[in-house]
């Protein structure tokens, strides 16, 4: 295999987990290149379920290496937690398999405390974050007043300004009558954390390079989805970083030259978490796969909005990423419909567009224009090869990448590893 791209196709929560375990298989380095622990790969690996939050999925195979890469913001404590968890459940996690850049970027309690501060602020036009302090941590980063993981290795340095931001940051909450946060019991937890994690830090960019150069074959794995990206998502309902394929090269210090492929990942219908516009979103739709107990957020556990296929959204995002092939997730959800829609324009004001618009205003004015298409009515989740799907699933599925201009790589029809098919 490649050096290849994992990148969501939506907004996130397109099943990028499972397909980076699926073709990990075929990858010696896998590498997480932006977004914190707001985010939630589900993987379910011999019936066991696992939810990892800034760890790649790579962890889960014996042989493999992990990277987190310098432009993933990393909140130090809960890092430990989810290495301590993986440990309690039988897989271990050390230096030698996971490695994080010291150029990262510390999330911290005051990031949380200013996240939800934020939130509570904007009121109705709030953005739905996880709270888990991501953009405020990124706002450091860009202000050039973050701290990064290189402190961790320097706990006398990293005690005084942890000091010297909790005060400072406690005025500010304290002024917004918000609770402040415990000097003392932070640095604790921070510097205990700092100690525990400071073996696995280096240089990863080096590291990476390295292993490209040995001829070792590398998967980035994407956190959240394309229309969270800062710049090409539905701003200002989106994340702090670039969730696109090049966010992968920047995030991780490897040149756009050295990958060979990119895999788009979507649903067979769209789902988003937290607010703003969302064109095709459906009701019923939601309400039937929420009772099929699908479609909670991995991280929150918030029940996900639901809606019909977007090919106004895939299209750009293919335009954005460069998709050499797409990796479609949840077929098996639609399994139980007489009719499907998909939705292949948007009305806005009489206007028909086939590519979303900029600004979030004009989003929130479309109205989607529908192709109705015949549904199998057949159950997916037991098939074992691509030849095996119905008819017209198989024309649901040639629908798409006939729109989009693409091949469709992989068809997932369950939530483990092996409701996978390869096309």
């Amino acid at each position: 295999m490649a050096n290849t791209i994992i990148v969501g196709a939506q907004w996130g929560d397109e099943g990028k987990g499972k397909v980076v375990d699926f073709l990990t298989e075929q990858a010696d380095v896998i590498v997480r290149a932006q977004g914190g622990n707001n985010a939630g790969h589900t993987v379910i690996s011999d019936g066991r379920k696992f939810v990892l939050h800034l760890i790649p999925s790579g962890i889960l195979w014996p042989g493999k290496s992990c990277v987190i890469g310098n432009g993933v913001v990393l909140d130090p404590v809960s890092l430990v937690e989810e290495i301590r968890g993986l440990a309690d459940q039988g897989i271990a996690v050390s230096p030698d398999q996971l490695r994080i850049s010291e150029r990262a970027h510390l999330t911290l309690p005051w990031h949380r405390g200013l996240d939800r501060l934020r939130e509570t602020g904007l009121g109705s036009r709030r953005i739905g974050t996880t709270g888990r302090g991501i953009g405020p941590t990124y706002a450091d980063k860009a202000q050039r007043t973050g701290l990064r993981t290189s402190a961790l290795r320097q706990p006398v340095r990293l005690a005084a300004l942890l000091n010297e931001r909790l005060q400072e940051n406690n005025r500010l909450l304290e002024a917004a009558g918000e609770p402040t946060i415990d000097i003392d019991t932070t640095c604790r937890a921070v510097l205990a954390a700092a100690a525990f994690l400071e073996p696995f830090l280096t240089d990863t960019t080096v590291y990476i390079h390295r292993q490209i150069e040995q001829g070792r074959r590398l998967l980035f794995e994407g956190a959240q989805g394309t229309y969270l990206d800062i710049d090409h998502g539905t701003y200002p309902f989106v994340t702090s970083s670039n969730t696109t394929a090049g966010g992968a090269c920047t995030g991780s210090g490897v040149s756009p030259r050295r990958i060979d492929r990119v895999i788009g990942v979507c649903k067979a219908y769209t789902t988003r978490v937290g607010e703003g516009p969302f064109v095709t979103e459906d009701d019923s739709l939601s309400d039937r796969l929420h009772h099929m107990g699908r479609e909670f957020g991995a991280t929150t556990g918030r029940a996900r909005r639901c809606g019909w296929l977007d090919l106004v959204l895939l299209r750009y995002a293919h335009m954005v990423n460069g998709f050499d092939a797409l990796a479609v997730t949840n077929l098996d959800g639609l399994d139980e419909l007489d009719r499907i829609q998909v939705c292949t324009a948007y009305d806005l004001d009489g206007v028909r567009l086939e590519t979303p618009p900029s600004e979030v205003e004009d989003w929130e004015r479309c109205t989607p224009c529908y192709e109705e298409l015949p549904g199998w009515r057949t159950s997916l989740s037991d098939l074992t090869d691509i030849k095996q799907l119905p008819p017209r699933a198989r024309a649901y599925l040639d629908f798409i990448a006939s729109d989009l201009g693409t091949t469709i790589s992989h068809v997932g029809i369950g939530p483990s590893r092996e409701q996978t098919l390869v096309c």
